[in-house]
């Protein structure tokens, strides 16, 4: 098979597309045919090195850890999962023609493979966040960071368990964080303030999605610092806050909220989608060894550090309100093109049919008690 992936560490110019052995499924997993995947931070922290403390790289190392595909692979105690099933699913090395998923739900007929891909490590890291923070029917909780991938996926799963939801956005994204359910206010200097005027009740509980040194603002919003949780600013334990990195266990559930997009109400989420032309006929894989310009160009704007060194907007392929969102599909096609993905939005309703964590488990209906 082919696939994106790299030999050494650095920057996005060392992805090249080459030769890759085929990954089969094992006890509990699926293999997929990739159609499309979403590029993460996770991503580009991995293919720069920063997560191997000090370990030598294991050639070749394919990014990649969700995506959405046709299945034609199922290990042995996998339930719920057929062979040419649409799924979309959290895996390994997603970012080849064939890779190995561990939990998957069925892609809604409704939304593009790109769309599709876009979904599930937003929905889990946002679900993961709000089981920790223990949001539900009556919790007040401020999403710092509302309009970007996960942010936008905290809210509109927040406002679905039945909670308030201030976020927080700059002022040309206010329009559409209202649009998700949640109030919106600007960050930065005042935040405190501003949170004191919208919720004078208080508010219970506070998810940093983007690392920009706000814990301390958000501990003194809340008033308890084991309230706050961060995915991307590392220091917040200093301050008595919390960081999950997924360790602790995945809401790995979430995945079956995308299904409410099949009943009319899809998840919404900025991201704009890389889709290759599609090429009649044509499986061919590219030159082995040779560059993909537009794979590796889609990595560079979460590679760009914003003002305190965390991923910040790129000016290649523009990501809308999100730099977590980013997704691109490839097929076997070489050459692409890029286009703006539909906005998603989770829908209400749960997907209780056809919606497995893989390994024989299936996921629990949104709303069941985990």
């Amino acid at each position: 098979m082919f696939a994106l992936q790299f030999k050494e560490y650095g920057g996005p110019e060392v992805l090249v597309v080459g030769e890759a052995p085929e990954p089969h499924a094992g006890p509990g997993q699926v293999r997929v045919a990739v159609r499309a995947t979403s590029i993460n931070p996770i991503d580009w922290k991995i293919r720069a090195g920063l997560m191997a403390g000090g370990a030598a790289l294991e050639t070749p190392a394919i990014p990649g850890v969700d995506g959405a595909g046709v299945v034609d692979e199922v290990g042995a105690d996998v339930e719920g999962v057929a062979v040419g099933d649409e799924v979309l699913g959290l895996g390994k090395a997603t970012s080849a023609q064939y890779a190995v998923f561990d939990h998957v739900a069925v892609k809604p007929a409704g939304l593009s493979w790109a769309e599709a891909a876009a979904i599930p490590v937003a929905a889990e890291t946002a679900a993961r966040v709000l089981d920790l923070l223990g949001v539900g029917p009556g919790t007040t909780v401020l999403v710092d960071g509302a309009s970007g991938g996960v942010g936008s996926a905290a809210v509109q799963l927040a406002v679905d368990r039945g909670a308030t939801v201030i976020g927080t956005a700059s002022e040309g994204n206010h329009d559409y964080v209202a649009s998700l359910g949640a109030t919106p206010t600007t960050y930065g200097e005042g935040l405190a303030e501003r949170v004191a005027e919208l919720a004078p009740d208080g508010v219970d509980a506070a998810f940093d999605t983007a690392g920009k040194g706000s814990v301390p603002d958000l501990i003194k919003i809340v008033g308890v610092a084991h309230q706050v949780v961060s995915i991307a600013d590392f220091s917040a334990p200093k301050h008595g806050a919390r960081v999950t990195s997924g360790a602790e266990g995945r809401a790995t559930y979430a995945l079956a909220k995308s299904g409410g997009a099949a009943r009319g109400r899809p998840f919404r989420g900025g991201c704009r989608a890389h889709v290759p032309a599609r090429r009649r006929n044509r499986r061919s894989p590219p030159e082995p060894g040779g560059p993909r310009p537009r794979q590796a160009r889609a990595h560079r704007p979460l590679t760009s550090a914003g003002p305190t060194g965390q991923p910040g907007p790129g000016p290649v392929i523009g990501v809308r309100r999100s730099t977590t969102c980013l997704c691109w599909a490839w097929l076997a096609q070489p050459s692409g093109v890029a286009s703006n993905s539909r906005s998603l939005r989770f829908g209400s309703a749960p997907s209780e049919s056809r919606c497995s964590t893989i390994a024989g488990r299936r996921s629990p209906p949104l709303g069941a008690a985990r």
